[in-house]
């Protein structure tokens, strides 16, 4: 970072800056580009990733991607880890989790060597994920943020092509990003080594356990080289018992963040509740999702076969839609999300296992068909919109049958949602 910048940078940044782990750097250069092409205002209170003096390469895709300021998790997580130190992170999705620990790895890798006698096969990253839609996610991810070096990204995950991804580990590896059980089928016929892992993210440990992987995970970390010996970064949106438990046996002095998304500051959101018998949902779902206004929709429900049922419902109105759900084979499932992403389909269908941990920007609007019965997850799904400052509606449909459900999502967001009847011609 120039004098200029450190002078503009804020106080927050200047008092708490890390000193970067450095070993043998690599070439910093970014052919044909500089960070005069780069410029973001210093804003009292906010970081910029310029306060990280991150490589030239990395800060060239950060811009690529259009980037500026640092999300609060990416923020706190990046003073602990560009030096070299472990976290167990509290984050929900849409909190710029990915990126924060991507771009730490990103940058260590930039700045050290690869081993001499790394073999194919051998990550020198390992992120191991719950679902494959968010390990693919991941992957996208980390291959945008790549994109202007020489490192090597790659995944291995369940219901793809096995002899394709096996292909893959015959390179040298930097970034490996995994499901538990196919990273164990290829460890088991030697196809990956895992006694090179430098970096071990765990991602969504929450969903892990109540997926009932931990066993797979914790056999996966014993092939990887001890905790002291490596670095952690371990997120979850719940810190339970259990979860701050398998936190301590995986890290080594970690650093804790806790990064609240909830209701209360999700002012991108408008929120609104619908007053409405459960024989009428289906002709006020079909009205709504008429009105032009409506770019990019994710409906949620309840259960796989009212998936399907509102699937059918909006093919036979007229409605561009998809459905995501575990009854969806996954080659389909991850066409429907490229289809979604691209606004080729209006309307995705999904349940709650379904759409966590999907990321998917301009989602204009959120229904919640029927309420969820964890309020959790009502934070979860809302999230889906309102992203990157941009401003998003989450609509309910509370019935007879989510009428219990309301006063406990109002509890656990420690707010009154406003309920109104549908506008006049919805019905």
């Amino acid at each position: 970072m120039s004098e200029s910048e450190q002078t503009t940078a804020p106080a927050q940044a200047q008092d708490r800056k890390p000193k970067r782990r450095r070993r043998k750097p690599r070439r910093r250069q970014s052919s044909g580009w500089d960070l005069r092409q780069f410029q973001v205002p210093a804003v009292a209170g906010k970081w910029r990733f310029h306060d990280f003096d991150l490589p030239l390469p990395l800060m060239r895709a950060i811009h690529a991607l259009g980037f500026e300021y640092c999300t609060p998790i990416q923020a706190e997580a990046l003073i602990h880890t560009l030096l070299g130190g472990d976290v167990v992170g509290k984050a929900q999705t849409g909190t710029g989790k990915t990126a924060a620990f991507l771009i730490s790895i990103l940058a260590y890798f930039l700045e050290e060597d690869a081993p001499n006698a790394q073999k194919p096969g051998a990550p020198r990253a390992l992120i191991v994920a719950p679902t494959r839609e968010l390990a693919l996610q991941i992957e996208k991810d980390a291959k945008a943020l790549a994109r202007f070096t020489s490192l090597n990204v790659a995944s291995v995950v369940g219901g793809m092509d096995y002899q394709k991804q096996r292909d893959n580990l015959g390179k040298n590896l930097d970034i490996l990003v995994a499901t538990p059980g196919r990273l164990l089928d290829f460890h088991e016929k030697r196809d990956i080594d895992l006694t090179q892992v430098e970096v071990l993210v765990l991602d969504e440990a929450d969903r892990m356990l109540s997926m009932g992987f931990i066993p797979d995970v914790k056999r996966i970390i014993r092939h990887t080289p001890k905790k002291e010996e490596r670095q952690t970064f371990l997120f979850s949106a719940t810190f339970t018992e259990d979860i701050l438990e398998l936190a301590s046996q995986w890290t080594h002095n970690p650093a804790h963040v806790e990064i609240e998304v909830t209701v209360e500051n999700a002012a991108d959101i408008d929120q609104r509740v619908y007053l409405v018998g459960d024989e009428d949902k289906q002709r006020l779902l079909v009205n709504l999702l008429k009105q032009e206004s409506f770019d990019r929709v994710m409906v949620f429900g309840n259960r796989r076969d009212l998936v399907r049922k509102l699937d059918d419902l909006l093919r036979k109105a007229g409605v561009s839609v998809a459905m995501l759900s575990g009854d969806v084979p996954q080659s389909q499932r991850i066409k429907t999300l490229e289809s979604f992403r691209e606004g080729e389909i209006q309307v995705l269908v999904a349940t709650d296992v379904a759409g966590r941990g999907i990321h998917i920007e301009d989602v204009s609007h959120v229904v919640n068909y029927t309420l969820p019965e964890d309020p959790e997850d009502y934070v979860h799904r809302i999230g889906r919109t309102g992203r990157a400052g941009a401003k998003g509606v989450s609509i309910s449909f509370v019935g007879e049958e989510d009428a219990f459900s309301l006063p406990e999502i109002e509890r656990y967001i420690n707010d009154k949602l406003p309920c109104e009847h549908p506008p006049e011609g919805l019905l």
